[in-house]
């Protein structure tokens, strides 16, 4: 996916690339164009197609299309004119189809299934916070059904929740959704603590961007 505007601002290309790369599970790349007139790209890639490497077989298919191109696998960056933008889409298109089969375009969350109630509280969440959790070595995250009991908006940006999970009522806030959901859910979860203002309740979810409270604060993803 590769999208530009005129109206965009150089300083918010990647955060866009990202949010269309968790929404869609594809290979995204966002243009803006800079001080210097050039389209000054970001690009966030899924799991099977490395970002840096595609930018460098485009650069050896059609070496006029990029003036410069870094990067790594999951994240790149690149500076072209905006009249070979048309070029660039084109050739990412075409890098993709070649590399990405349906199994890699299917988006799949793997977790650790559901959390039994008795470890929904902050020993549990302060041990999980001792560790350094990174890629290959991701924190545990928790899968279950839920009832939702009560949603509302945010700032106008975050769903509220009041969700019937593990046994318990736990409020939740799913940070950038204002879609509601329905009845019932299948969330995907991380615990952690709920912090606000210098103070520390006991815990809270969140659930793919939700965050729930009450007792345990969780947060996770919703499927």
């Amino acid at each position: 996916m590769v999208l530009f505007d005129p109206g965009f601002h150089e300083g918010v290309v990647g955060i866009v690339a990202g949010r269309m790369k968790d929404r869609w599970h594809r290979p995204s790349f966002v243009f803006a164009r800079g001080t210097d007139g050039l389209l000054k790209g970001s690009g966030r890639s899924i799991t099977g197609f490395h970002l840096r490497d595609a930018l460098d077989l485009i650069s050896k298919r059609e070496p006029e299309v990029l003036l410069r191109f870094g990067g790594h696998a999951m994240a790149a960056g690149c500076t072209l004119h905006e009249a070979n933008l048309p070029a660039f889409t084109r050739s990412l298109q075409q890098v993709a189809a070649e590399w990405l089969d349906a199994a890699a375009l299917a988006q799949r969350l793997w977790t650790d299934g559901a959390l039994q109630p008795e470890w929904f509280d902050l020993p549990t969440v302060r041990a999980l916070e001792s560790h350094v959790w990174g890629s290959g070595f991701e924190a545990p995250l928790f899968c279950d059904e839920a009832q939702v009991l009560q949603q509302r908006l945010v700032a106008d940006k975050h769903l509220k929740l009041r969700l019937q999970l593990a046994g318990a009522a736990r409020e939740a806030i799913w940070f950038g959704r204002t879609e509601p959901l329905p009845a019932r859910v299948r969330l995907a979860f991380r615990i952690g603590a709920d912090r606000f203002q210098g103070l520390e309740r006991d815990t809270a979810v969140r659930a793919g961007g939700i965050r729930v409270t009450a007792g345990p604060r969780l947060r996770g993803c919703y499927s």
